[in-house]
């Protein structure tokens, strides 16, 4: 059994927070805290076991997204630095980072593209491949295992109302942003 840096299950229940804010600052909505509490419990937790299961299986998570991203395009294994960028939601300057790194460890080679004069490729090396693999390997293993105790159904009605909620939270923070 992994430890935890917190008892789960001694937090206080969303409800009882919910209730005391409604005693602390009446008319306050707070119906948003028995979904966002929940979210945030759940995150955070499995962000500190992925953190752990990471540090276990020897990788980084970004030199895990930078190589996975690379893996999944299909042979030969290779994306220029601006699709990496498209793909894994990062800057440009992290994407640089990350290759350099992944470049000092052997597991990238950087070379010109074709996809124009100033582009540039970044493949994976076989020892790049090795450990992608072994590393998405144990890391789905092991978290498909977590997931264990909530049957199929749950699962694939918590993935779609899950994607139903970032959906709205995008429309929703993008109309904010466009609002300032």
């Amino acid at each position: 059994m992994t430890e935890y840096p917190f008892d789960t299950t001694a937090a206080v229940p969303p409800e009882a927070i919910a209730a005391a804010w409604e005693r602390e600052l009446p008319g306050v909505p707070v119906a948003s805290i028995g979904v966002i509490t929940p979210l945030w419990r759940a995150a955070k937790t499995l962000a500190d076991e992925r953190r752990r299961t990471l540090r276990r299986i020897g990788i980084d998570p970004a030199t895990l997204d930078l190589l996975s991203t690379l893996r999944r395009s299909g042979e030969p294994w290779s994306l220029t630095t601006r699709e990496l960028a498209a793909h894994t939601l990062v800057t440009a300057g992290a994407i640089s980072q990350r290759v350099a790194r992944a470049e000092r460890e052997g597991l990238v080679v950087r070379s010109s593209s074709d996809a124009g004069r100033r582009a540039v490729a970044v493949t994976l090396t076989d020892a790049g491949h090795a450990l992608v693999e072994r590393a998405v390997r144990e890391l789905l293993t092991h978290e498909e295992a977590l997931l264990a105790g909530l049957p199929a159904e749950d699962r694939l009605l918590l993935s779609g109302l899950l994607a139903r909620l970032t959906t709205a939270l995008r429309g929703q923070i993008s109309e904010d942003i466009s609002d300032e």
